[in-house]
C-alpha cells in the first residue's frame, strides 16, 4: 500500500522546449504488468535515452504501475512524458489510478520484506516525486528523473 506520507504537490509543468508522450493503459491483472515494462522500455529506447537513465526510470515505472494494480481502483493508465530544453531535460512517469481500493485485513502469509519498498526505490532514483488527487477520487503519483 501505498502510505499517505509521501509529500504532495503537482507534477512540474515544462517552461519550453520539445515533448515527446506515450500513454499507456493498465490492465487490472498484476501478472500482465510485464507487458506494460516491455512496452514502456521500447519506448525509452525509441527515445534514445542512456541505459542508465532508462533502468532507473523502468524502475520506477514498475512501483508505480504495480501499486496502481494491487492496490487502487480502475481504471489506471501510466504517462511517460519526456522534455527536452537546450539545458538537459526531465523524464516525466505518471500513474493515474480510480482512487484507493478500502483496506483489505493484512495478508500475514508474505513475508514483511517483500513488500513496502516500492516509495524508497521512487524517492532514491527520482529528482521529485508526489502525488496529487483528482476531483473524481482518482489519484495521480507521479515522479521526475532527469536525462542529458
Amino acid at each position: 500500500m501505498i502510505p499517505s506520507s509521501l509529500t504532495v504537490h503537482p507534477a512540474p509543468v515544462p517552461q519550453s522546449g520539445e515533448e515527446d508522450e506515450q500513454i499507456l493503459p493498465l490492465p487490472g491483472c498484476p501478472r500482465l504488468l510485464a507487458g506494460i515494462r516491455r512496452h514502456a522500455r521500447v519506448t525509452l529506447a525509441d527515445w534514445a535515452l542512456p541505459q542508465e537513465v532508462a533502468d532507473d526510470t523502468l524502475l520506477v515505472v514498475s512501483e508505480l504501475i504495480s501499486n496502481a494494480v494491487l492496490h487502487a481502483l480502475p481504471p489506471a493508465f501510466l504517462r511517460l512524458v519526456r522534455r527536452r530544453t537546450e539545458t538537459g531535460g526531465t523524464l516525466g512517469i505518471e500513474v493515474t489510478d480510480g482512487g484507493p481500493v478500502a483496506r483489505q485485513p493484512t495478508d500475514h502469509s508474505t513475508a514483511p520484506d517483500e513488500h513496502g519498498r516500492g516509495l524508497t526505490i521512487v524517492r532514491a532514483l527520482s529528482t521529485d516525486h508526489g502525488t496529487r488527487g483528482g476531483p473524481d477520487g482518482s489519484a495521480t503519483w507521479w515522479a521526475e528523473l532527469s536525462t542529458p
